[in-house]
């Protein structure tokens, strides 16, 4: 692969892994405007570069997740402690997504990866966007977030194994409709991003580690710092676009990409 197309790639995947707007779509179309199929090696750049996102959560995160790490270590000492609690959310919202991933992921029919699936959720999945943030009550914070709530965020997380739902936009959408304000809802997302992303690397970490070829590791390396840079940019700017509007701009894109993908292809 050229070392643009990595480049490329990278910005892609770090731009729209924590937006509201597929990353796995756009991954897909990127593949695809470059002429190949998914292989070995694109299956490689393409966990690079969500490495590369896990950092940059990570990073701008640091204090929340020192406050979890911290919640854990003395949640017997003091259980009502609030990195304990955000945690434990965490978990709750991930395990339904984890036990689906594991079932249905083997058993996934190859059309539902197709451009035409990819384009009809990219469009009907911003319409449900628009309509849990027009109607959706804005009443809660992530720390008023009950169990409950963050349960059924992590029920229709599980949407998000259909490429084209876009995780973060399902996450966002069942937390608008539970009641947290964007900026909350996207938040709970990014969180929810790090056991996301965790998870598909540790599924395909045995292929990273039998990379040997010494040009392949310096492009996992590219991958992995330009999709640090652009997710840890795209993390900032949406928060604090976040702050005083609402997701509308983010339904017209999908919108507008979806009717263009059925179009096109």
């Amino acid at each position: 692969m050229l070392l643009y197309h990595i480049i490329i790639l990278a910005i892609v995947q770090g731009l729209t892994e924590f937006l509201p707007i597929s990353s796995s779509g756009h991954l897909a179309l990127t593949h695809h405007f470059f002429g190949g199929g998914v292989n070995a090696q694109t299956l490689l750049f393409d966990i690079a570069v969500h490495v590369g996102t896990l950092f940059a959560v990570l990073l701008y995160f640091r204090d929340d997740v020192t406050s979890m790490i911290s919640g854990v270590l003395r949640g017997i000492k003091d259980p009502r402690n609030d990195g304990l609690h955000l945690a434990l959310k965490i978990i709750v919202a991930s395990l339904p997504v984890i036990i689906a991933g594991y079932i249905l992921m083997a058993n996934m029919p190859s059309w539902v990866g197709s451009i035409e699936v990819i384009g009809w959720m990219t469009l009907l999945f911003g319409i449900v966007l628009w309509l849990a943030d027009k109607y959706g009550p804005k009443v809660r914070n992530i720390e008023t977030l009950s169990y409950k709530n963050a349960f059924l965020v992590g029920l229709a997380q599980i949407l998000a194994l259909i490429p084209g739902v876009s995780r973060s936009g399902i996450t966002m959408t069942a937390g608008r409709m539970v009641g947290l304000e964007p900026s909350q809802a996207a938040r709970f997302s990014l969180f929810l991003a790090m056991v996301a992303i965790s998870g598909a690397g540790a599924l395909t970490g045995l292929d990273l580690v039998e990379a040997q070829d010494l040009a392949l590791s310096l492009d996992i390396l590219t991958a992995v710092f330009f999709s640090f840079i652009s997710g840890y940019l795209a993390i900032h700017l949406m928060l604090k676009w976040l702050e005083k509007h609402g997701f509308g701009v983010f339904v017209v894109y999908r919108i507008i990409l979806g009717a263009a993908l059925l179009v096109l292809f």
